[in-house]
């Protein structure tokens, strides 16, 4: 326990002062979006999604970044996953995106919609075969009896499609996280960090508050 505890890093690379943020908080994290791109960081777009249904437990997965827009944040799943049925009870989610290399995250705070059938058709269409495969092959989130379960599903659907143009399940698509907060973090010496808050307001506006470390 010891060793844990002594485990620790000092964050000194850059600062986060309200002079040198943007007005709308997407296009700051569009900044650091690109910052993190160009810092060749490997999966900058895996993110921690937690929900919680209507039993009030939270539960929390990592998921992928499909896309981000003013509009919100959008990711794929299976709508009878265990996330699929937290948000039908509960339609609310936070984001935390970790870029550890330049010592940041991004938390999003937001209603849960689901995309179009149409915005799930298209990306559906641009994953790899093999990718379309799994999302009939596998039942995600329920208790199966071993491995074979999703090999066996993963050799019928191949042999049901047989190389011809495969559909969107019904039970697979998107979800787009409608943003209300948004909390931009960068570390500091001595954990005195910079957290910098912004707040939908009714108006429409976004109000930007700095937090305490």
């Amino acid at each position: 326990m010891s060793k844990i505890a002594a485990i620790r890093k000092d964050y000194r690379l850059q600062s986060l002062l309200e002079a040198d943020i943007e007005a709308s908080p997407i296009k700051q994290f569009g900044n650091w979006w690109q910052e993190a791109l160009n810092s060749e960081i490997e999966e900058i777009n895996a993110m921690t999604l937690a929900t919680a249904g209507i039993n009030a437990v939270p539960s929390a997965r990592i998921v992928l970044l499909k896309d981000f827009s003013e509009k919100g944040f959008v990711f794929f799943t299976n709508y009878k996953s265990d996330k699929g049925a937290a948000l039908a009870e509960n339609p609310v989610a936070c984001l935390v995106f970790y870029w550890k290399e330049l010592e940041r995250q991004v938390r999003i705070t937001g209603k849960v919609e689901q995309t179009s059938a149409t915005e799930s058709d298209d990306y559906f269409s641009s994953r790899p075969e093999g990718s379309q495969i799994g999302a009939w092959a596998s039942p995600q989130s329920t208790i199966i009896e071993n491995r074979e379960v999703i090999e066996l599903n993963e050799a019928l659907f191949k042999e049901k499609f047989n190389k011809n143009k495969i559909p969107r399940p019904a039970h697979w698509g998107g979800y787009i996280v409608l943003p209300t907060e948004i909390e931009f973090w960068q570390g500091r010496p001595n954990r005195l960090h910079d957290r910098v808050k912004y707040s939908l307001q009714k108006t429409g506006i976004w109000k930007i508050k700095r937090l305490a470390p």
